[in-house]
């Protein structure tokens, strides 16, 4: 009897050890949505834009990941995006390189349409994690809500079954990686469409190499004071200072 119950116990055993395979190494591709329309201003100009666009900028992405480091960047445009060139150039040229094991990054960002990169260490965000749960990519997914850039809340989902702390563009620091994922105040969503567990180049997942690179405050404050007069126009003063902080909070997420 005692046999039985141990051959039977060893073969549960066995069997969640084969459930819970954690991922270590991966390719996921994210489908990114924005609400171009909403983050542009309702002025005469404003309106005229937004009559030439569809209603959302899709975009696919991909984020690389091995040997605790990452690489997140641009893959390809969904046919139904009708949007004029300039405001594809950014998302085609943004790059997120991460290496976890030593807390450093290194992001190629286009800004005013100009690639500055960036050298620094890898940001904290302030999570709280809670009950919420929902399946996204074949992966049970728990919710988390972080501050970013002092006051832009995000919402993720992550799976603790793959195990790098990362998630798309410079959002981290959860136990385990972002397959969903909400920025309300930037119109934008990420999620996670397939995962492929083959990577066929690793050597791929490396660093910008740059003439010069920037420490993330020093290269916002000179962006700043480079555009402090371009949100100044008419009278409308929160507009103003809307347009300026999805202008800066893009720049730099």
């Amino acid at each position: 009897m005692k046999s039985i119950l141990f051959f039977i116990a060893a073969l549960l055993f066995t069997t969640a050890s084969i459930a819970q395979q954690f991922i270590d190494k991966a390719v996921i591709e994210y489908e990114v949505n924005t609400n171009l329309k909403k983050t542009m201003s309702n002025d005469s100009w404003g309106e005229m834009v937004k009559e030439n666009l569809s209603d959302l900028k899709i975009s696919y992405f991909t984020y690389t990941f091995a040997d605790n480091k990452s690489l997140y960047k641009f893959d390809r445009w969904s046919p139904k995006t009708r949007i004029p060139n300039n405001l594809k150039a950014a998302d085609e040229e943004n790059t997120w390189y991460f290496d976890f094991a030593t807390r450093k990054m290194n992001m190629q960002k286009q800004i005013v349409g100009t690639n500055f990169v960036i050298a620094d260490s890898i940001q904290n965000i302030q999570w709280k994690i809670t009950n919420e749960h929902r399946e996204i990519a074949g992966y049970n997914c728990r919710k988390a809500v972080g501050k970013i850039m002092d006051d832009v809340y995000v919402f993720a989902f992550y799976t603790d079954d793959i195990t790098i702390s990362g998630g798309p563009c410079s959002i981290n620091g959860l136990p385990g990686m972002i397959l969903g994922l909400s920025i309300p105040r930037l119109y934008t969503s990420f999620i996670a469409t397939k995962i492929d567990l083959k990577i066929t180049n690793p050597s791929d997942i490396k660093p910008i190499i740059a003439k010069k690179t920037y420490d993330l405050m020093g290269l916002k404050s000179m962006i700043e004071e480079k555009t402090k007069d371009w949100f100044t126009y008419g009278d409308d003063k929160e507009e103003n200072k809307r347009q300026k902080n999805l202008f800066l909070w893009n720049a730099f997420l």
